[in-house]
């Protein structure tokens, strides 16, 4: 029915599919004097390379339609100085691949996002970062950069030599310059012991300073209708007392027994056509949590009360979860996300590590009270994380002052389905879901969002709104005047840099 894609056509979409663009323009170069040749062959013909990492990016910032540039074939370990703890990568490495590589010298990465598929340049360019109120997001572990710039050609940036543009491009969207080289502040390798417990919204306002302050990471994950909050600490085993001797009450067959009856019992309500024994339908048994989560979602993700009944489901399976598990912090400091999905993000002040605001958990009481005054079919979780400051200027969590800490917060909806009109009524909720949030609580909180989760809205006024929002934040004159400089035919630019951050020529 149609005709065949041209061959030189590359598909490209980010990991929820949510963004997606057809390029005839997709750069990999192998080596760092490739990618030199490919960055000085676009600036002069003014033809745009947008960098772009994995794709992991919920609002593609790294796609464009006009060309992109990947350093997927980049992906090496160049040097470790074990004494120092420093190690230095080409920018394409995936996190994972990085963490493999330097475990043999006893080394890992000081923090962990929720997964490891990230390219190490991307995950740096957009602030991204763990969580842990000691620790800061992952740009912070950068010691030194190797940008290829369009009109300056290769430059290396650190806070010795050039400090100003090194702050400013440790965090730089992809604007500056194509980040080639990469090297990082490392941490002894350390086994972790991962406490899950379920708490109420109650005994966490009793007990947030401490775990803030005891734990080295720590994150609530809260489920929407129900007032289950599920508290995940990870510590350093202890030399003395050694990993906690622990037996869990219930099997992990026990705790997803809730959860399959509810699949089971809304199958025959929504699709009674379908046999459980149907060869098509794969057994529940080996289906792990969040994959039944989604199936379950699939039914009728807009139904307010059909996700009611499995965010209740949810709330047992983590009730019958909870105990330790030991491992190393590249194992343990992860998260099982689920399938596609729309994630907004935001970052905010939460006081000081020695004295804490409660502005982080007074925003989460107040979302709940949005989301079920609105009506919204909220899933869960609601997953809330803490960081120190950084000391890049484009980070959400910049800030001049030591102790300061941020706290990070992500309202999620599931695309758990291939159905195009479904997903386009899953997506328009999620954005009435997201503007709420933006209208009840993001001015009030100084809330900004995550740079791969900020979406460019269609609307001028809005856009208008959005842009004089970032100039109160973060330095756009200064952005925008290194980009000038580093980039003047903004060919490392797309669509979202240029709305975000337009420049005084172009408004």
């Amino acid at each position: 029915m149609y005709a065949p894609l041209p061959e030189d056509l590359h598909t490209v979409s980010n990991w929820s599919g949510t963004h997606e663009v057809q390029t005839r323009v997709f750069h990999q170069p192998e080596s760092l004097a490739q990618l030199e040749e490919v960055v000085r062959e676009a600036n002069a013909k003014k033809a745009r390379i947008r960098p772009v990492g994995s794709g992991l990016s919920p609002n593609g910032i790294g796609l464009s339609r006009a060309g992109m540039v990947n350093l997927a074939l980049m992906d090496r370990v160049l040097e470790v100085d074990k004494e120092r703890r420093t190690v230095r990568v080409e920018a394409g490495i995936r996190v994972q691949q990085l963490v493999d590589g330097i475990k043999e010298h006893g080394l890992t990465l000081q923090n962990f996002a929720s997964i490891r598929e990230q390219q190490i340049g991307g995950i740096v360019q957009v602030g991204a970062h763990g969580t842990g109120a000691r620790l800061p997001p992952i740009d912070e572990q950068v010691i030194s950069m190797k940008l290829v710039t369009p009109a300056t050609g290769t430059i290396e940036v650190s806070k010795e030599k050039d400090p100003e543009l090194f702050y400013l491009a440790r965090c730089g969207l992809g604007g500056l310059g194509v980040v080639a080289e990469v090297t990082l502040q490392c941490v002894d390798r350390q086994e972790l012991v991962e406490h899950t417990t379920v708490s109420t919204i109650q005994e966490i306002k009793k007990n947030h300073k401490k775990f803030l302050s005891e734990n080295k990471h720590v994150k609530y994950l809260y489920i929407p209708y129900t007032d289950t909050v599920v508290v995940v600490t990870c510590n350093p085993v202890s030399k003395w007392k050694g990993p906690p001797k622990f037996k869990p009450k219930y099997t992990a067959d026990e705790a997803l027994q809730h959860v399959r009856q509810l699949y089971q019992e809304s199958l025959q309500k929504y699709r009674p056509d379908v046999k459980s024994s149907n060869e098509d339908e794969p057994d529940i048994n080996e289906l792990s949590f969040t994959e039944l989560r989604d199936k379950l979602l699939a039914l009728d993700p807009l139904n307010k009360d059909h996700v009611i009944k499995v965010n209740q489901a949810e709330a047992e399976f983590w009730k019958k979860s909870e105990g330790y598990r030991v491992g190393w912090s590249d194992e343990i400091l992860g998260f099982d996300c689920g399938g596609q999905q729309w994630v907004s993000e935001t970052c905010y002040p939460a006081g000081t590590l020695s004295k804490p605001s409660m502005k982080d958990i007074e925003y989460i009481e107040e979302l709940k009270q949005l989301i079920e005054k609105e009506h919204i079919p909220a899933p869960a979780p609601i997953e809330q994380r803490w960081t120190a400051r950084s000391k890049s200027p484009m980070s959400p969590a910049s800030s001049p002052a030591e102790d300061d800490i941020f706290s990070w917060v992500g309202i999620i909806m599931y695309l758990p389905t291939g159905d195009a009109r479904q997903r386009k009524e899953i997506t328009e909720e999620f954005f009435h879901y997201r503007r709420m949030t933006q209208e009840w609580l993001w001015d009030r909180y100084s809330a900004y969002e995550h740079w791969a989760k900020i979406e460019v809205p269609k609307d001028n006024e809005e856009l208008a709104a959005l842009q004089a929002r970032l100039r109160k934040r973060f330095p756009v004159d200064a952005y925008n005047t290194a980009r000038r400089e580093l980039d003047p035919n903004k060919i490392l630019s797309n669509n979202k840099l240029d709305k975000l951050f337009p420049s005084s020529d172009s408004q």
